[in-house]
């Protein structure tokens, strides 16, 4: 069943205007329920543009948007569109407004119009799924939170809303790697707990190799890549023609390959470069697609600091 289908899709910001910009440029695809989609791409590539149009914020021009059944472009949609899909920003924690945090949380399922029963079990279930347990920090004020206990609050409030699509936009900008890793672990629960189909727009491609089971790659407007981390990732030429950058294992595997050590080109994982190397020590040499296949679901949620950028 398809959860997302995009078809056609172009923008323009300050159209007719010296200042004419064509931010996507007839970007088409179809995500189907259950996936992992990290999104990618340079800075001006149109990631943001297209995730705000998954739920509405941005008004469409051209083509067409379909979210489990609801068009962005029909008026009487859009309300629902926008429970559907939750959108979790870049530094969610500047959005944190009310004096607590159970308050906080609740604003969402308030404006769905829900009962103060149906409002208080998501809220509890919300701060239970992120780690902050209700009776702990249902009535502190979230401005009193550390940086991380915030971001969890903040995605709680989306997550309250129960959509069955997430989107999150650099969820692990401006945290240490503790951060980083929690964050990242709480993806992956979200995924499992509340929302199964999950769009990432990410910089650091170790997050975007452990986590998604398919990429979407954008350059200047338009779609350059799609497929699964592998394939992408894998051909190195069609990667450097998009401008997509490498996770770190599949740098040092093309290092040492220069060296002499050949290995599979579809290592993406700390996990799965280990693996080839102890395999080329036991004299396997390059035959280490077996043992690459064997991970690709054993690193989910294990991204290594220092993930380079698109």
């Amino acid at each position: 069943m398809l959860a997302i289908e995009v078809k056609n899709l172009s923008y323009t910001y300050s159209r007719k205007t010296p200042y004419e910009k064509r931010a996507l440029d007839n970007v088409c695809f179809a995500v189907e329920e259950g996936e992992f989609v990290g999104l990618i791409g340079c800075t001006g590539s149109g990631k943001s543009t297209l995730i705000q149009h998954l739920n509405g914020l941005v008004k469409l021009q051209e083509g067409e948007v379909t979210v489990k059944g609801l068009k962005a472009s029909d008026k009487n949609s859009l309300r629902q569109l926008r429970f559907t899909v939750g959108m979790v920003f870049q530094y969610p924690e500047y959005q944190l407004f009310e004096d607590t945090v159970a308050k906080d949380i609740a604003f969402g399922p308030k404006n769905m119009k829900l009962d103060k029963a149906e409002i208080d079990r998501r809220v509890r279930r919300a701060m239970e799924v992120v780690g902050l347990p209700y009776d702990e920090f249902a009535s502190r004020s979230p401005f009193e939170l550390s940086g991380g206990e915030k971001r969890r609050a903040a995605i709680a409030g989306v997550i309250a809303m129960e959509p069955s699509v997430l989107v999150l936009d650099e969820p692990v900008a401006g945290l240490d790697p503790a951060g980083r890793k929690e964050i990242l672990d709480l993806i992956v629960r979200l995924k499992e707990q509340v929302s199964p189909t999950v769009v990432m727009v990410s910089h650091y491609m170790d997050d975007i190799a452990a986590l998604a089971t398919r990429i979407i790659a954008l350059r200047d407007g338009k779609v350059v890549a799609d497929g699964s981390p592998k394939d992408v990732f894998g051909d190195r030429e069609k990667a450097r023609e998009a401008g997509i950058d490498l996770p770190f294992a599949a740098r040092i595997a093309d290092r040492l390959a220069e060296r002499g050590i050949a290995l599979d080109k579809r290592i993406i994982t700390p996990v799965e470069l280990a693996d080839a190397l102890a395999a080329y020590r036991d004299g396997k040499g390059a035959e280490t697609d077996g043992a690459s296949d064997a991970k690709d679901g054993a690193d989910d949620g294990s991204a290594t600091e220092g993930g380079s950028g698109v």
